[in-house]
């Protein structure tokens, strides 16, 4: 049924349920997978008396590539282990519901695994759901680990 799937993962505890979920799915269903982490862009806030230089941006990007190798080559190591078929990818620069859903479609995946915290009301609305986006908007099939 899942032939390709896509693990999502933002390094916090409670993705990686959902990468070793994904990852446990892929193994029963001899599934590839491809993990995927998006880095987002530089927060940048108009104020008065604070600039940045070009320093700054390429610090930052340097330390959102070097954060994603970190978490994603112990999940292929561990996908290696499980004997299943793992492509990383990292996304710098972009929302990541958007890229999400984007790479999914570019890789022909069948099956979209993410963890959401399960935000209601307020706290939703000011911390967004990048999660709920992605359910609300693709076309394949999502599954959330809670």
């Amino acid at each position: 049924m899942y032939k390709h799937i896509l693990i999502t993962t933002d390094g916090s505890e409670l993705a990686r349920k959902g990468v070793d979920h994904g990852l446990s799915l892929a193994r029963s269903l001899d599934a590839k997978v491809t993990v995927v982490t998006v880095t987002e862009p530089f927060p940048i806030y108009a104020g008065e008396g604070w600039a940045l230089g070009p320093q700054e941006f390429e610090r930052y990007d340097a330390d959102q590539v070097k954060f994603a190798k970190e978490l994603l080559e112990p999940i292929r190591a561990d996908a290696e282990k499980l004997g299943v078929a793992c492509e990383i990818r990292h996304v710098p620069g972009r929302r990541p519901a958007e890229a999400i859903l984007e790479i999914a479609s570019e890789q022909g995946c069948s099956l979209i695994v993410m963890a959401s915290h399960g935000r209601r009301g307020l706290g939703r609305l000011l911390l967004g759901s990048q999660t709920s986006e992605v359910v609300s908007q693709s076309p394949i099939p999502v599954l959330v680990v809670r």
